[in-house]
């Protein structure tokens, strides 16, 4: 008989957008809420909803992590420092930003492979602001695709269950 281990979320870390590691084995215990984004994408004023529910859930302990693209459309600037003053100034962002970062394909970083592997090829980003609620345990809950507004009714109440849990 063979047993299946389903992998969680705390064997990737991300560089941060200024340059130092985040290591989500930091985050064990806590629900984490990964977004792809990009700064001149049409959903780009998801970001503001994104802040919103940093705000309101990060006394629940939600972890959000952005984490910037340039892999749709060219839609990203070009340097992370860029990257940081425009979220800072235009949506005053708190949550955590990595640096620009590959999400697609050979190059794409090892966390957007684990959500393929764990939720099948519709959960890979197919354009920017796609979404990974992570439960405390460090496994994949839910994807939403990048029309899903991040304080939709949908991803509140899943919040709110991980939030629980």
């Amino acid at each position: 008989m063979t047993s299946q281990v389903k992998a969680n979320i705390y064997q990737f870390s991300f560089n941060s957008i200024d340059g130092k590691e985040i290591d989500l084995k930091n985050f064990v215990g806590k629900p984490i809420f990964i977004v792809n984004t990009a700064s001149l994408c049409g959903f780009t004023s998801q970001y503001k909803d994104i802040e919103d529910l940093h705000q309101k859930y990060k006394k629940n302990d939600l972890i959000i992590i952005g984490i910037p693209s340039n892999d749709f459309g060219n839609q990203e600037l070009s340097s992370n420092q860029k990257v940081k003053e425009f979220c800072t100034i235009n949506f005053k962002i708190s949550f955590l930003l990595t640096e620009i970062t590959n999400v697609k394909g050979k190059k794409g970083h090892p966390f957007f492979k684990w959500v393929k592997k764990e939720a099948g090829f519709l959960a890979i980003p197919k354009w920017n602001f796609y979404k990974y609620l992570i439960n405390r345990k460090g496994f994949l809950v839910n994807w939403y695709a990048s029309t899903t507004n991040p304080t939709s009714d949908k991803i509140i109440n899943d919040i709110e269950k991980v939030i629980l849990e």
